[in-house]
């Protein structure tokens, strides 16, 4: 009985020394493939590769095998990290801004619609000659002038838009207040600015527009009843003779401006 358990226990040694030995040539065999390879999903391979060493190496007892490992685990991550620095540094930024870059794209797919919507509607009131005024809210609160008109705190839309001023509907001579992407309020009185015109071609809500740009840094875009001319103003300024693509840029740039501050 000894005997045999002394030839179990002798092969048992022998077969640990072969395994031990198969395992670091495979070992250092598979890590200088690896990095010969370079390419991005290896790191993912070799730490994998490392951690299962290990543990094989622990549960095994593998005296070797595990020397090699402690010793060459610190030298190997520092390599890993000098060598693939470039492929580290983009995964982890994929990592970390995965969910960012999708609440960005999916803010910025909404920006895109909103001023389409937003540049239509205003189009197509140009074209009618039907007067329009369409505030839209920055870091300046608007709730005094929203309290004033009837409240929407509708979906953006060009129909919607171009409904609340058709002539003869009650939101007509108001002015719309856009909050975010919907469309808060129509109707709305704005103040009139105290400023003199020159020219007679700018009338009442010429002046409501200037007015509410002197008090806040909302943008405004007016559109003149007697001959559709479209206008914008912001901060006690007034641009006029827009066309579609001047308009178009002007409100990207604004939405661009404000999705940071979203986020």
């Amino acid at each position: 009985m000894e005997l045999t358990f002394g030839i179990v226990k002798i092969l048992y040694l022998r077969l640990s020394l072969v395994v031990d030995f198969v395992c670091v040539y495979f070992l250092v065999y598979r890590i200088l493939s690896w990095l010969k390879q370079n390419q991005t999903y290896n790191v993912i391979k070799g730490f994998v590769l490392i951690f299962l060493f290990f543990l094989f190496s622990y549960l095994l007892k593998l005296t070797t095998i595990s020397w090699v490992l402690d010793k060459f685990t610190t030298v190997f991550i520092i390599l890993i990290i000098i060598v693939f620095q470039p492929e580290l540094r983009r995964f982890l930024e994929r990592l970390g801004s995965s969910g960012l870059f999708l609440s960005s794209l999916q803010a910025e797919t909404q920006n895109v619609a909103v001023v389409k919507h937003i540049v239509r509607a205003v189009e197509n009131l140009s074209k009618e000659h039907i007067g329009a005024i369409i505030a839209i809210e920055q870091a300046t609160n608007l709730d005094e002038y929203i309290s004033t008109g009837i409240l929407i705190n509708g979906e953006m839309s060009s129909d919607l838009l171009s409904t609340l001023f058709w002539k003869g509907v009650p939101t007509h001579d108001g002015a719309v207040i856009i909050r975010k992407s919907r469309v808060e309020a129509a109707g709305c009185f704005l103040p009139l600015t105290k400023q003199t015109f020159s020219d007679r071609r700018l009338g009442t809500r010429h002046r409501a527009c200037l007015g509410l740009s002197e008090v806040s840094d909302a943008i405004i875009i007016v559109i003149s009843e007697e001959n559709g001319v479209i206008s914008l103003v912001e901060r006690g300024s007034i641009t006029r003779y827009l066309n579609r693509e001047a308009l178009e840029t002007r409100l990207f740039n604004l939405y661009k401006e404000e999705s940071p501050k979203a986020n």
